[in-house]
């Protein structure tokens, strides 16, 4: 086996790893058991605990992406593109909540990544979700769609953070008793709603 495959091969177990059972279970040795190879293996790509969380997250960082991107590109309109983006974005974050865990935490964007000089600081991975934001809350629109689209974006993340922490179902009674009736799914959806006309002005989808 040749080093790329390798390399990837160990990033693969790692997000299966944070995926399956969160960040506490991320660590060298443990990859190393799972993907089959030596102890030692890993640390010939990642030199340290910081540098492989890095990589994981970078890896997760592009599949976002191409979620939200595919998300955004399969409505019609700019406002309907955006509701899809963000409908997807904070939907995947319930579903890899560990992953989302890992890849805003702050000492791993503050960093360089430690992979080696050529690799961009992971913090640069959110410069493509932000451009395309930007680009569609533009197009609806918006007067100042920079700060309007980083508002949002925060609007987004903190409504996955507190459903995902169990504090919106409790809120809204939506979720935490079959017997209610409550949909989820429904619930998140007039989130996503209310977030868009905050920001935006009420509109149609």
């Amino acid at each position: 086996m040749n080093e790329g495959p390798l390399r990837e091969r160990l990033i693969d177990v790692g997000v299966e790893m944070v995926t399956a059972e969160g960040t506490g279970a991320i660590g060298l040795r443990e990859i190393a058991r799972r993907a089959g190879v030596s102890h030692g293996a890993p640390r010939r790509y990642f030199p340290t605990h910081h540098s492989l969380l890095s990589a994981i997250a970078r890896r997760g960082f592009a599949e976002l992406g191409a979620l939200l991107a595919a998300a955004a590109a399969g409505e019609g309109t700019p406002r309907g593109q955006l509701r899809s983006l963000a409908r997807t974005y904070v939907g995947h974050a319930l579903e890899r909540r560990g992953m989302f865990e890992l890849m805003f935490r702050h000492d791993l964007l503050d960093g360089t990544g430690r992979e080696g000089a050529h690799e961009p600081r992971l913090r640069e991975s959110t410069l493509p979700l932000f451009a395309l934001l930007v680009d569609l809350v533009s197009r609806c629109g918006a007067a100042a769609p920079e700060v309007t689209a980083a508002a949002l974006w925060a609007n987004l993340h903190g409504v996955a953070q507190l459903w995902g922490a169990g504090t919106l179902p409790l809120m809204l009674n939506g979720g935490a008793d079959p017997g209610t009736g409550a949909d989820p799914d429904a619930y998140l959806d007039r989130l996503v709603g209310a977030a868009l006309d905050a920001h935006l002005g009420a509109g149609p989808a």
